[in-house]
């Protein structure tokens, strides 16, 4: 018989449904609301490779006009860290869904007026002036947004689920790829002439129904359980009339105390993400410009592949609250290294069903992997009260390398008539580092999360 008394019990099984919807109201908010956070910057990239050197940077050279295109791509993640420390500072100090509605009005707003922009044929040098600001403002927005998504699907996670739940914003990252490339592949049907003069205005306008779509969600959100505890227990120590010591601000609270993990994720980041966007915008150039595979036939292998992710992230991401996150992040890490350069000997055999088991081997999997796990991993790396500083600077410091990468390595092709060699290289080492700085972390899976982090 059980010892738990009638009403008691029922009293618990609400109480626990409550919980469980209330969390994956989360998740679908996080997902939602990071798929348009995506889709916006996705559509930046893809429309870097494809029209923005002829529309803003014209040259005799068409790939000097994409290396120029790219180089604003890479601007823009130079505000992420920016973005990180404001909207971390909101959202460890006042809450996170505020700073989660203004990160996603910053991003679609700018997104949707890129797609307004007079070209330089219309209004000469301002029109590139005018790109770069809205992709500055992108990548402001951008900053705060993938921490905050990561923590309302990770602190409103039920037990042991953390990481199934923490793929949420990263599915929604593989929707905004698939949702991008999708209608990109369709607007690169259009004529050469139709796509330059407004084709390529549509997958930037679409936005706007999106955003409304995000923002409707988002403001159904209440505050995550971890903050909300971490509020009670302030204003606890408060009324009990204990001394406090005056709080410093999470950034400077994350740089004494958490030093370590930061760095530790920061090279976990650094080496997923010159990975991934080897796959998301590198490809596309190399393929290009260097094979003779069909320009949609490129995008719709992204397309596929990100369509597959969206289950492959979902499945790591459980399968890490199995064996842990370490171990699943150094298999993707593997998985990258040895693509490296495979990855470019297959797209030269110019066949399309190699590039299609090729760019769905070396994202499903060898991105998903790592990319999967990272809303957990880093979340548990750090306490409540820095935790969304901690995340977004993880997350975005190093983009501002990675965001330069595509750039970078366009460049060194150019210098090497089109061997990829030393970008496989350098993808080797980037990506290898990150294997050892996931080897290097302590394993957080089983860790209470209202807790974790508070030894450093």
């Amino acid at each position: 018989m059980s010892s738990v008394p009638g009403p008691a019990l029922a009293e618990q099984t609400t109480i626990g449904s409550e919980k469980n919807r209330l969390a994956k109201r989360a998740a679908v908010a996080s997902l939602v609301g990071t798929a348009v956070e995506w889709y916006d910057y996705f559509i930046f990239g893809t429309a870097s490779a494809l029209v923005f050197g002829t529309l803003f940077f014209p040259s005799s050279d068409p790939l000097m006009g994409t290396l120029s295109a790219f180089a604003v791509f890479g601007v823009g993640f130079f505000f992420r860290p920016l973005g990180g420390i404001v909207f971390g500072h909101i959202g460890d100090k006042v809450g996170r869904k505020g700073a989660l509605v203004a990160t996603l009005l910053i991003m679609g707003i700018s997104t949707f007026l890129i797609g307004l922009l007079p070209t330089t044929e219309q209004i000469g040098i301002w029109a590139p002036i005018l790109l770069v600001v809205l992709r500055l403002l992108q990548g402001f927005g951008v900053g705060g947004e993938w921490g905050g998504a990561s923590l309302v699907a990770v602190e409103y996670a039920p037990d042991g689920k953390r990481g199934a739940y923490g793929s949420f914003p990263q599915i929604g990252n593989a929707i905004g790829l698939v949702a991008a490339t999708g209608v990109f592949a369709l607007v690169t049907l259009l004529p050469q002439d139709q796509l330059l003069a407004w084709g390529w205005r549509v997958p930037f306008l679409i936005s706007a129904v999106l955003i409304a779509v995000g923002l409707f969600i988002r403001f159904k959100l209440t505050e995550t359980p971890a903050f909300v505890a971490a509020q009670e227990e302030i204003e606890r120590k408060r009324a009990a009339g204990e001394v406090q010591v005056k709080e410093r601000m999470p950034l400077a609270e994350l740089i004494r105390r958490y030093w370590r993990p930061l760095l530790i994720a920061m090279g976990m980041r650094f080496g997923e993400g010159i990975w991934g966007y080897i796959m998301l915008s590198f490809v596309l150039v190399y393929a290009t410009n260097y094979t003779e595979l069909p320009r949609t036939d490129v995008l719709l292998a992204g397309t596929v592949s990100a369509a597959i992710g969206i289950g492959t992230f979902y499945w790591f991401g459980r399968f890490s609250d199995r064996i842990g996150r370490r171990k699943v992040f150094m298999i993707g890490a593997g998985i990258g290294v040895l693509m490296a350069f495979p990855l470019f000997w297959l797209l030269d055999l110019n066949s399309v069903p190699l590039l299609f088991i090729t760019v769905i081997a070396a994202y499903s999997f060898g991105v998903g992997a790592m990319y999967a796990v990272e809303p957990s991993f880093f979340s548990e790396l750090f306490g409540t009260k820095v935790r969304y500083t901690g995340v977004s600077m993880a997350a975005q410091i190093p983009s501002m390398v990675v965001g330069a990468w595509p750039f970078a390595a366009t460049a060194l092709l150019i210098a090497t008539d089109g061997n990829p060699w030393p970008v496989a290289l350098l993808t080797i080492l980037a990506v290898g580092g990150g294997f050892v700085c996931a080897w290097m972390a302590p394993e957080t899976y089983r860790d209470d999360l209202t807790k974790t982090g508070e030894q450093q």
